[in-house]
Order: structure tokens, then sequence, then C-alpha cells
């Protein structure tokens, strides 16, 4: 398993990015921008993590700015944690046969998530490309909000 990244939703790019960037010293390393789901990501490294998020894609600060306004109250500007695992599979099996619910499965072979004991949402990524499509996991609906 590897560390990829945290995320958190901002209000204001420019903003957002004087304050980690210019203020805080972090750099940007990546943007992705969603003209179909209206958000743009921006992933940000420590000087130091700097090699290994262009690389390696971790460990970043991801930033989330949904293009429709929100105002973010009780925590929904924290997004979630992130892991790559090896087999995504086998993985939320582990956590299945120890308790965990899977909010969302992974019926595509890529991604799932899950919630810790306290409530915090963590994203779970396969490693590489896409695992094929597996039962149990296909034809289960999500469980609850990730």
């Amino acid at each position: 398993m590897r560390y990829l990244h945290t995320m958190v939703r901002v209000k204001d790019v420019d903003q957002s990015l004087h304050f980690y960037c210019t203020l805080f010293g972090l750099q940007e390393v990546r943007r992705h921008e969603n003209e179909n789901g209206r958000f743009t990501l921006i992933f940000l490294a420590a000087p130091e993590d700097v090699a290994a998020a262009r690389d390696k894609a971790a460990p970043c600060l991801e930033l989330t700015y949904n293009w429709d306004s929100e105002d973010y109250t009780g925590g929904r500007n924290f997004g979630h944690l992130a892991y790559e695992v090896d087999d995504i599979y086998a993985f939320c099996r582990k956590l299945m046969d120890g308790g965990v619910t899977i909010n969302r499965p992974p019926r595509d072979g890529h991604m799932a998530f899950v919630r810790s004991p306290d409530g915090i949402s963590i994203e779970i990524l396969q490693k590489g490309e896409r695992l094929a499509p597996a039962e149990p996991w296909v034809s289960m609906g999500n469980t609850g909000a990730w």
C-alpha cells in the first residue's frame, strides 16, 4: 500500500494557491480540469516531495475546486485520504471480512471508498491498470456516503 494524497475543497483557486504555494511553500505538480464534472483538481507537493510527486503521483495535497459555488460547512471542505493498493479486490475483501462497510465498492476494478471508525472518507485506488470487473463487486451498489 502507498499513501497518495489528502483532498480538500477550496472556494477560490487564486486565494488558495497564494496560501498553499506563495506563503506555505508548496509547489503545483499537476492539474486536471474536468468540464463535464465541472471541477478542477490541483495537486501540490512539499519542496522535498516534488520529484516523487511528479514521478509517482504522491505524496500530494489535492485541492478540489468545484465550479458551481457551494458553502462548505460541517467539515465538507475536507474530502478524503487516498491510498493505492496492489489488488483492490483482495484489499476490499480483507476490509469487509474485518467488518468494514465498503461505501463505494470497486465494481470498476479501479476505485473504492470506505470510512474510518471516526467517519473519515478513504479512497482506495488500484495500482496500475484497473482490474477486470469481478463479482461480488460488480453487482454491489453504493452502501453509503463516501
